[in-house]
């Protein structure tokens, strides 16, 4: 007897980014530069608030989006901080920004339809669109500064085309796409039947005053879908917490499919994200421009070509001119430097490597006086 499996799910493999980040891990006295995720613990008045929760017995079934007052709570965080307007039944709260990118998808997606992901880009969205049926169409950005080139994203569009994803800041680039390129984006897609899905997760970590996000295109209300997380800005990364913001007919469809897959977040977290979302982000913000000053004054002194983030908490690094592979890169850096960072191509992007600098500052130092003298010893 023959057994099969769903083919879409035979044709997606585990992420070369969490496989790497082993090999690091694995690798006796190396110093790893890998993982996004803050080197910081959840703030006490969080924690406090779900221990609060607990001794109040909050601890039975939640409604399937989230409590009324959590989800009020998300709405006018949103409206002050950012200038969307969502109501509460236009939001739900899901585990991570993963889920609410994945029931976005499931909601949107008919197999065959296409999804353009500006590359380099998370290996998450190829995944999951993948995982649905639908096609992957990668738009290059390594040789325009990491900003979209509205004459390539009018090529990439097709019959199919189903939706964008947009994630500024970026991961693995740390790029924020400036205002002349959301409005070339806009004037590509304002009249064409194409979803856009903001992943703003890293928006909080940015270090330009001038900041705008997609979903600021009120003309584009009904075809924009952001997603959001608690795990960056208040380091939150093992609560898994985020939420997703549609128009509400589109809504109405993703939060069945939330309902159906997780049924709800967990009850006695959501005092907690309400008291989050009453904390500024500010120290924290600056704590992490401190450091990408740091790294990148470190790194163009090392003749590493590199673009100065401007949000999020990484590092794209061209390595093209010693002549290797990515991979076959970093893992020598790995063996031979003992200090470890991700290969650009699981990004999508070949001749780059990803490095984190959201690391204490001596594992810092540590990491990039390794690089440096692996570098010296090429």
């Amino acid at each position: 007897m023959k057994l099969t499996l769903n083919n879409a799910v035979t044709q997606v493999e585990i992420s070369g980014i969490r496989q790497f980040s082993y090999l690091v891990r694995d690798t006796p006295g190396a110093c790893a530069l890998t993982i996004g995720e803050p080197d910081l613990n959840t703030p006490d008045a969080v924690k406090e608030a779900a221990k609060a929760a607990l001794d109040d017995n909050d601890t039975h079934y939640p409604p399937g989006n989230g409590y009324t007052y959590l989800l009020e709570a998300i709405s006018r965080f949103e409206e002050t901080a950012h200038g969307l307007v969502y109501a509460p039944e236009e939001i739900v709260t899901t585990v991570g920004a993963t889920e609410a990118l994945s029931i976005a998808l499931s909601a949107i997606l008919n197999p065959g339809d296409e999804v353009i992901i500006p590359t380099p880009a998370f290996g998450l969205y190829e995944a999951l669109v993948r995982l649905r049926d639908g096609v992957p169409v990668f738009l290059p950005t390594e040789d325009s500064r990491f900003q979209i080139v509205p004459e390539a994203l009018a090529a990439a569009i097709t019959p199919r085309t189903k939706a964008i994803v947009l994630t500024s800041p970026n991961n693995p680039t740390g790029c924020v796409y400036t205002r002349e390129t959301l409005e070339g984006i806009h004037r590509i897609l304002r009249d064409k039947p194409i979803f856009v899905l903001c992943d703003d997760v890293y928006r909080a970590l940015c270090y330009t005053e001038d900041y705008h996000s997609f979903a600021e295109y009120a003309d584009m209300r009904d075809r924009s879908i952001v997603v959001q997380s608690f795990s960056k800005p208040y380091a939150m990364t093992g609560w898994r917490l985020g939420y997703c913001m549609a128009d509400r007919p589109v809504m109405s469809r993703i939060q069945v499919l939330h309902q159906y897959a997780v049924t709800s977040i967990p009850s006695f977290v959501q005092r907690a994200c309400v008291t989050a979302l009453g904390l500024p982000t500010n120290d924290i913000a600056e704590l992490f421009r401190k450091r990408r000053d740091y790294v990148y004054r470190r790194l163009r002194a090392m003749g590493l070509e590199v673009e100065e983030p401007q949000g999020a908490f990484y590092m794209f690094i061209d390595i093209r001119k010693f002549g290797m592979d990515s991979v076959t890169f970093c893992t020598r850096m790995l063996k031979e430097g003992l200090v470890g960072l991700i290969p650009g191509i699981y990004f999508g992007t070949e001749g780059f490597m990803r490095l984190s600098y959201c690391y204490s500052d001596q594992d810092l130092k540590e990491g990039l006086d390794r690089v440096e003298r692996f570098i010296k010893s090429l």
